[in-house]
């Protein structure tokens, strides 16, 4: 039997609007992944050790209040820290392009932001993990 991809969805800092992130972890369960949902609220370190203990394939941010430039390179440090190298860290919000550029160049996987389409996030997942199955 083939094994689930297991996704954690967190809601990083003082960001209150999770419909997004819950719309996303709709879509990934709707897609046959198996999906952690963390809720409001989290901090980086409790978003890595949630993944840690969950033993995730992904994490997937979602960011509106605009510390993604804060946020995602803590997460990176923090998973090198823990030797997540296997573990792909993305996600989506409202982040200017420049910022997405930038936060790729420091290993950020791919962000996604308003308009983009669930069949997109769900597919570069599954492609990601494909291309780089645990061992």
């Amino acid at each position: 039997m083939e094994r689930k991809i297991r996704v954690l969805i967190a809601k990083a800092g003082l960001d209150g609007h999770d419909r997004g992130a819950k719309v996303i972890a709709a879509a990934l369960r709707d897609a046959g992944m198996e999906v952690i949902y963390t809720g409001l609220r989290q901090t980086p370190e409790m978003i890595v050790e949630a993944a840690l203990q969950e033993d995730v394939d992904a994490i997937g941010i979602s960011i509106l209040s605009g510390a993604h430039m804060t946020i995602f390179p803590k997460i990176l440090t923090l998973m090198k820290e823990k030797g997540m190298d296997d573990v792909l860290l993305t996600g989506g919000g409202i982040i200017p392009e420049e910022d997405i550029k930038k936060l790729k160049e420091l290993g950020v996987g791919e962000l996604f932001t308003p308009g983009a389409t669930t069949t997109a996030t769900i597919d570069y997942i599954k492609d990601w993990v494909a291309k780089n199955p645990k061992l």
